[in-house]
């Protein structure tokens, strides 16, 4: 496990993406229920990808669909820096865990 804070974690791997997407994403992650930083980012990916799916093919859906991918490929980052061993698993299980959500 990491020695970094969650939060620090997430603050230093989102700052300088763009603002918008950047307060989208951090929404949704504020939203998602604690627990592993892991397990959060994934939780607000699926919010943002519903979001996402739920708005339709429009401009709306953009931003949604832009900050699940963020949060998705941050979940997979932290894996792979928290826990390398488990990535292929945790890739896995991301990919099975959003297609219910799409």
């Amino acid at each position: 496990m990491s020695a970094v804070p969650d939060a620090e974690w997430f603050t230093s791997h989102t700052t300088g993406a763009p603002a918008r997407l950047r307060a989208q994403v951090l929404a949704y992650f504020n939203a998602a229920p604690e627990g592993p930083l892991t397990e959060r980012l994934a939780a607000a990916g699926d919010a943002a990808l519903g979001a996402a799916t739920a708005a339709g093919r429009g401009r709306a859906a953009a931003l949604d669909l832009l900050a699940a991918d963020a949060l998705i490929t941050l979940a997979l980052l932290a894996t792979a820096e928290r826990s390398p061993a488990t990535l292929a698993d945790a890739a896995v299980a991301l990919r099975h865990r959003t297609a219910g959500a799409a």
